[in-house]
């Protein structure tokens, strides 16, 4: 079951430019180590969908998963071979905007090589390029 949000004010939104590094979102909090995007992009609710379950089956019942990123953006599109005009089309599916610097998991209660391995596998899901990350002391 793919994320989106339960009520929005606009239904379909401009597409934006993604400027400048994340300056939210971009240390770990909850978890110990995180997986954090090197660049920017939108990452689709079935792609974040995906990852979680890749890191569950590997995680199993030890470590806890923080998903740290939620698709508010609707991405819109017309169906194919449509001639111009006509509006715009309707909403396709949800998307997180991501900027470089934002992470994106998190992972809690395991060793550091069994959270590489787990975001090793997340890492091919991802359509931006990530880097793993560990919890700087306070």
């Amino acid at each position: 079951m793919a994320l989106m949000p339960k009520r929005v004010k606009h239904r379909k939104s401009q597409r934006g430019r993604i400027k400048g590094d994340a300056t939210r979102g971009n240390r770990v909090v909850f978890g110990d180590f995180g997986l954090q995007a090197v660049e920017g992009g939108w990452i689709s609710a079935a792609t974040i969908e995906a990852g979680r379950i890749a890191a569950q089956q590997y995680l199993r019942t030890e470590g806890r998963l923080y998903i740290r990123v939620f698709p508010h953006k609707p991405i819109t599109s017309i169906p194919l071979e449509t001639r111009m005009g006509k509006g715009k089309g309707e909403p396709e599916y949800w998307a997180a905007v991501v900027r470089p610097g934002t992470v994106l998991y998190e992972i809690g209660g395991v060793t550091e090589e069994a959270a590489r391995l787990c975001f090793t596998r997340l890492a091919h899901k991802m359509p931006v390029g990530v880097r793993f990350l560990k919890r700087r002391p306070v």
